[in-house]
């Protein structure tokens, strides 16, 4: 079906309902349960975060819907990291060969909705891309349920929802949290801010085993120091980390270690 425009009229939609997101009291203790899962697993998201500027709690939420924050599968859909996907998008990650790391997968799934370039991650640009992820379906062709990947566990949402690709149900209810419950209870507990909301960057100096864009400038530089001696190969690693604590006191963004 044609793409969904994030205009003004759908910006203020969606503020509207996350201003009047009130969490069904049967469902808090599970809302709560999930945040602290993600919280536990913080560093992983942040690390993703890190090489493809897209918000750590955007991803964390993602991967809440697809596979119940289960790091043996795919953010794509849920399948086992263990081959390609076999459901819609099936084949993925195209390049590399099974098992996936989770973070190989993760990566691959948010470029492929070119997320990497989606450079609006104030609230409504947040919950857009959310529900862009899961398909327009509800808002395409059932305008009176909202979007369960979005608002079930709350009151904007009582019943309704696709039970397969293409396979709709007028009484069928979602079990899962949505999306935009999870982020606004964690809003509430101010872990995010939506107010006067940045655009992640990725860091200049940031840990990575692969060649970066600025690693062999700051191997080159690390190399000036005393006792230092660093292969300039563009590759900021755990060497060059740990070269740039010696200077800084500090490790780069997106060590590990950190």
């Amino acid at each position: 079906m044609p793409a969904i425009n994030l205009t003004q009229n759908l910006r203020d939609e969606y503020q509207g309902l996350f201003d009047q997101c009130q969490i069904k009291p049967e469902k808090l203790a599970e809302v709560e349960n999930i945040i602290s899962r993600i919280t536990n697993d913080q560093s992983r998201y942040r690390n993703v975060e890190t090489k493809l500027g897209i918000p750590w709690f955007f991803i964390a939420a993602i991967h809440n819907m697809e596979s119940s924050l289960n790091f043996t599968r795919h953010l794509h859909n849920g399948d086992p990291l263990s081959s390609r996907t076999t459901h819609v998008p099936a084949g993925r990650p195209v390049s590399g060969n099974p098992p996936f790391t989770w973070e190989q997968s993760a990566e691959d799934s948010l470029k492929l909705q070119k997320l990497d370039r989606w450079n609006d991650w104030r609230l409504a640009g947040v919950l857009y891309k959310i529900e862009e992820y899961n398909g327009w379906g509800y808002r395409g062709r059932h305008p009176e349920v909202l979007s369960p990947y979005l608002w079930s566990g709350s009151g904007h949402y009582i019943k309704g929802k696709y039970i397969a690709d293409g396979r709709w149900s007028d009484t069928a209810v979602s079990n899962q949290i949505g999306a935009g419950v999870i982020l606004r209870r964690m809003s509430e507990k101010g872990m995010i801010n939506f107010v006067d909301a940045t655009i992640p960057k990725k860091p200049i100096l940031y840990y990575s085993s692969k060649e970066t864009e600025y690693g062999q400038e700051l191997q080159i530089f690390l190399n000036k120091f005393p006792g230092i001696y660093l292969l300039t190969d563009g590759k900021p690693g755990q060497k060059t980390s740990d070269a740039f604590k010696i200077i800084s006191g500090n490790y780069l963004y997106g060590d590990p270690r950190i």
